[in-house]
């Protein structure tokens, strides 16, 4: 999304109030987990103050992130910190969830007068232990090199030289401390050996400065496809040196297609490739997305696929004649359940194929994640293979 909870680049740059409410804001599931869950627990107060000291450092991961390299969206800490961070974070957060569970089954007892029942502390130890345990598979199929997802899309009037045309989505890659150079690499090689026609980036490629992240970023110069690699920003490159970070990607071969298009040939077949800047662009003083700008001049008859970081806007899109729109921004939900709660601040879009008024949308779940909430369960990370098809017009 690049970050789950909605938040925008001003918080890099919040005056000290807001900072605060922001931080206080992060530390609600502790102190739901302190009064509900470790306050009840049969142990000596001093061992009770203590974990819940610990997991009060913890809760803290984005005020440690925002102390290291001054903002809360680029933690500069070591890996394994980074890491463990998320793993407790995450274990708070599902902690939380159980916790609330058994609440809310104990209340109708209660507003009964029947004074509910009491949670056996075997149970809350295994609902601690399942938290952490969950949250630990979570950060590692976060951090982990993601598969190949193929799919097949059927383009209305695709011209025949495109029958059969691959391309492949990269997006939200978040390349930070959690996502350093090494993984990059390993992500650049895993998709070059795809041999894709094409490759298109969705946005969010860094969490950091140009001088924090230009080494990790770095293996991106290697990607490799027969007509090249298009990108587009998403939210997150406003938070960090925007202009910087545009003339760097150009600068490392990368084709930005900021409100703008370009036209692929084969033979005679003609297919637009358009894209558009982030929403969050306006409040950075930047261009706000205009598709009208982006597909002045295109070539009148030529299918559309569209690049837009964020899905909201997918049925304009479809009503400009777009064939087929690749979006993220939404991590897919990261986790089951959480999923709808993502899919309602996203125009009802999070994850996968949807058909918007006969337009095709395509929302990739991320090739990384953002590193302040990094945690996937059941919604894994990709590296989309996208097949056009030929179809009738």
């Amino acid at each position: 999304m690049g970050q789950p909870f909605a938040l925008g680049a001003a918080q890099t740059h919040a005056p000290p109030k807001e900072r605060a409410i922001f931080h206080l804001f992060f530390s609600l599931p502790w102190l739901f987990v302190t009064l509900r869950f470790i306050l009840p627990l049969p142990w000596h107060s001093a061992a009770k103050v203590i974990l819940a000291l610990v997991l009060l450092v913890g809760s803290q991961f984005l005020l440690w992130s925002r102390l290291s390299s001054g903002s809360p969206f680029a933690p500069e800490m070591p890996r394994a910190v980074v890491l463990a961070f998320n793993v407790v974070y995450g274990a708070i957060l599902l902690l939380a969830v159980f916790q609330l569970v058994v609440d809310l089954a104990r209340l109708p007892a209660l507003l009964i007068g029947q004074g509910g029942f009491l949670v056996p502390v075997g149970v809350r130890y295994v609902m601690g232990g399942v938290a952490l345990v969950l949250a630990g598979l979570g950060v590692a199929q976060a951090q982990r090199v993601p598969p190949v997802r193929d799919i097949d899309v059927v383009i209305p009037g695709l011209p025949k030289a495109f029958d059969g045309y691959t391309l492949v989505q990269l997006t939200d890659l978040h390349i930070s401390r959690l996502f350093p150079a090494r993984w990059t690499q390993a992500v650049v090689d895993r998709i070059n050996a795809l041999h894709p026609d094409l490759i298109v980036v969705t946005g969010d490629f860094i969490d950091g400065s140009l001088a924090m992240r230009r080494a990790d970023v770095e293996p991106l110069r290697g990607l490799r496809a027969a007509d090249g690699i298009y990108a587009i920003p998403g939210n997150h490159e406003y938070f960090f040196e925007y202009d910087a970070w545009m003339a760097h990607f150009a600068a490392m071969g990368m084709h930005l297609l900021p409100n703008a298009h370009a036209v692929l040939t084969r033979g005679d077949g003609r297919l637009v490739l358009a894209g558009v800047t982030d929403l969050s662009a306006r409040a950075t003083g930047h261009p706000a997305p205009d598709l009208g700008k982006a597909l002045a001049g295109a070539p009148a008859g030529a299918p559309i696929i569209l690049l837009d970081h964020q899905p909201r806007m997918a049925r304009a899109a479809a009503a400009r004649g777009v064939a087929l729109q690749l979006s993220g921004h939404t991590h897919g939900g990261m986790i089951v359940g959480l999923d709808r709660l993502v899919a309602r601040a996203n125009a009802g879009f999070v994850s996968g194929r949807y058909d918007v008024d006969g337009m095709t949308l395509y929302v990739n779940n991320g090739t990384g994640l953002w590193p302040g909430f990094a945690l996937r369960l059941g919604v894994p990370s990709e590296l989309t293979r996208i097949t056009l098809r030929a179809g009738a017009h």
